[in-house]
């Protein structure tokens, strides 16, 4: 029913334009106990929500890259840290000034401080904004406030608790720290060998389970020493990401990370009181009118400080004004620790809701926000702005794709390399990959028939893909792949059979060679030139019977 429910939300909200997640809080409220009450919140429920929390933030982990960092260093740790610090500061003394206890008032400091990734990045990436400056200020505050979850979710029971002193928070933080060294350090030794194992044996099921079991035994390790099983799924991640199989571990969890979020997500919703909504509508309304016009401003003042040009400030600041996937998290944390009650989370629930509804509708503000900022461009002077230079995606283009590192891959690359022909390689035998790098091939460890790792050999930009693979279903599977991501790309495949020409034309190859037909043809121009017969006419003869087989 929960499934049910989460499809047909998603759907009806997809027609508007609306985020995936909106749907499934929607679906949550709809079904649970404020709603029509067909499904009560119960431990089962709770208990796929946190394998949900878990999964995402092991996939966080797993997109998290030091390396990829450098460019945007200074948007990631001044831009976000002055984001983060303001917002909570802010939400912090007007919480005070309203009664709140110093735990409790911090508590909703952590709570607003915290926007959207999942909704945010998928704006721009549709805009195709990430790489304009507003775009890389945006994402350079959305990763810093992915990395403060892990401290928050640390330092929230320590409020509930009474205990967050400001040595008790580095206490907890340097545990962290100590823990994340130590399991680094173990990763460093341990884990190589053991991936590499269950690589050589091709198995994408066994290689799947010993994923999960990395990311379930560092939870589990990390919550025995009195941490989250939240930050045990973190550092699996990290420890996993810069490796050579992080791109595939990545591509196998993501379908799972999607249905226990969606489950989360939903679980959430069902938090969502109608009741309140429906009484208290002028209060959920200003709030959350407040949240996103405050976040707006502070992190516009934020961009500012950081002496960022206007209208970057102000289309990051309206970016990021909506409020997040993680504040959910952290909410539901803090509740069941005693740090909100269940009125007070109806409260915010409702309100986040609206401003994530409202977020898609930020894009249309754009020319607003460009006319503001031209109004306020003295301020660029005054403030000795420093102009951020638009990145420029240097996509790979014009290359050929090879797909499978065989004997039939490896002669192709030969041939490639003698022609000076750029070309790019994917393979999922990690003996091949090693074997090929040590000679300084182009070649990515992955699975050929998924869309994400033929991402990672710009498939999309290809000038053409080759594809050659011992398995028959997985060539199929391939050819669909590459022909969604470029529809206009030239893909030769290779067959084993004459009989799987046709399935692989259907499936979208432009040229297919069948393994049988093209030996025995071969064999056929052999035994003709033995007979006394020309090349020229052994060759016409030959080509005559391979369109005659249908392989012409």
């Amino acid at each position: 029913m929960v499934l049910a429910a989460a499809i047909v939300a998603v759907l009806l909200l997809h027609r508007l334009r609306l985020p995936a997640i909106a749907g499934f809080l929607v679906a949550g409220a709809l079904i649970g106990p404020a709603g029509l009450g067909l499904v009560d919140r119960n431990e089962d429920v709770d208990r796929q929500a946190e394998i949900g929390v878990v999964l995402l933030l092991f996939t966080i982990g797993l997109e998290f890259s030091l390396a990829s960092l450098r460019h945007i260093a200074r948007m990631v740790f001044v831009g976000g840290g002055l984001q983060v610090a303001l917002t909570t500061a802010a939400i912090y003394a007007l919480a005070r000034l309203a009664g709140f206890t110093p735990e409790r008032a911090l508590f909703a400091g952590f709570l607003v401080a915290l926007s959207s990734t999942a909704i945010v990045l998928r704006s721009l990436s549709e805009r195709g904004e990430l790489g304009a400056p507003h775009g890389q200020l945006t994402v350079g505050v959305l990763l810093f406030q992915d990395l403060c979850v892990v401290p928050m979710m640390l330092i929230v029971p320590m409020l509930a608790a009474g205990t967050a002193s400001a040595l008790s928070v580095s206490f907890a933080v340097g545990k962290a720290a100590i823990v994340m060294v130590g399991t680094v350090v173990l990763a460093r030794f341990v884990l190589p060998p053991v991936l590499r194992a269950v690589a050589r044996t091709g198995r994408r099921d066994v290689f799947l389970l010993t994923i999960l079991g990395v990311c379930a035994g560092i939870a589990w390790a990390t919550s025995l020493v009195g941490l989250s099983l939240s930050l045990g799924a973190f550092l699996a991640g990290l420890v996993l990401a810069d490796s050579e199989y992080g791109h595939q571990a990545l591509a196998d969890v993501l379908p799972l990370r999607d249905l226990f979020t969606s489950l989360f997500f939903v679980s959430l919703g069902m938090l969502l009181d109608f009741q309140v909504l429906r009484d208290e509508w002028l209060l959920v309304g200003l709030l959350a009118l407040g949240l996103m016009l405050g976040k707006f401003a502070l992190a516009t003042l934020a961009g500012l400080l950081m002496r960022a040009p206007v209208r970057v400030a102000l289309l990051a600041g309206a970016g990021v004004a909506q409020i997040g996937e993680f504040s959910f998290v952290l909410a539901q944390l803090g509740f069941d620790v005693g740090l909100e009650s269940e009125h007070e989370l109806a409260e915010f629930l409702n309100a986040s809701v609206i401003t994530m509804l409202l977020a898609p509708l930020v894009g249309s503000l754009k020319p607003h926000l460009g006319r503001l900022a031209a109004r306020l461009r003295p301020i660029d002077r005054w403030l000795a702005a420093r102009p951020i230079a638009e990145r420029v995606t240097r996509e790979r283009s014009g290359h050929i794709v090879v797909l499978g590192f065989g004997v039939g891959g490896e002669l192709l690359a030969s041939a490639l390399r003698a022609a000076e022909l750029p070309y790019e390689i994917l393979d999922l035998s990690i003996e091949r990959v090693r074997f090929a790098r040590e000679r300084g091939e182009p070649i990515e460890f992955g699975d050929v028939t998924h869309s994400d790792l033929l991402e990672r050999v710009h498939v999309r930009h290809a000038a053409q893909v080759a594809i050659l693979l011992n398995d028959p279903d997985a060539t199929v599977r391939a050819v669909r792949a590459v022909r969604s991501m470029n529809p206009g790309v030239p893909i030769t495949a290779r067959a084993r059979l004459r009989a799987d020409v046709p399935r692989l034309r259907a499936a979208g190859a432009t040229h297919v060679v069948a393994q049988e037909v093209e030996g025995s043809l071969q064999v056929s121009s052999e035994v003709l030139v033995l007979a006394g017969r020309r090349v020229e006419d052994a060759e016409r003869i030959v080509a005559e019977a391979r369109r005659g087989a249908g392989c012409g």
